[in-house]
């Protein structure tokens, strides 16, 4: 006879874009075919986009464990609740150096293999004002100038047809 395969299934966003000195809550769900268990475990780890070596993010098992090192040292909590399959932790104050892929590993025994979830980090600078401003400046002159010529379309049209009214007034009273 066949067993069925144990395994727990996570979930997460393949990419999530975030402003440089936000936090960011990097969600993750997870199923398993066996009930949760005192054992189960939750591994976040982080791979550069340069592709140098995984480092550890945040661990869970039966309570959350900050890491004492590390770029994420107390930069990490947890957010997750095991009852509700989440496994979710949120980043604070996220640096252009957070840019790459995030991974989220769930055990729970005897469902100890499955897909791991992978999500991409990508940390982009605040606009500044000065390119708000700038954006503002040129859209506002964009519409400015499109009315502008639209008027003078109007008008132009608006002065052919009285002139044409004017040459068919003199044509009908020459005759």
């Amino acid at each position: 006879a066949l067993w069925p395969a144990a395994a727990v299934e996570v979930y997460t966003s393949k990419e999530v874009d975030a402003v440089n000195g936000t936090n960011l809550r990097l969600k993750c769900t997870f199923s398993s075919s066996s009930p949760i268990s005192q054992n189960l475990s939750v591994t976040w780890n982080f791979q550069p986009e340069d592709q140098s070596p995984h480092e550890p993010v945040f661990y869970y098992l039966k309570e959350p464990y900050k890491l004492s090192v590390g770029r994420f040292k107390e930069r990490v909590t947890w957010d997750g609740n095991i009852e509700r399959y989440d496994a979710s932790i949120v980043i604070w104050n996220l640096q252009p150096t957070d840019n790459g892929t995030f991974t989220c590993q769930v055990k729970n025994p005897p469902d100890v293999t499955g897909i791991v979830g992978e999500v991409r980090l990508r940390v982009v600078e605040k606009v500044r004002f000065s390119e708000i401003h700038f954006l503002a400046v040129a859209i506002g002159s964009a519409c400015v100038l499109m009315i502008i010529v639209v008027t003078v379309v109007m008008i132009c049209q608006h002065r052919r047809k009285k002139a044409q009214e004017k040459r068919i007034e003199a044509t009908d009273s020459e005759l």
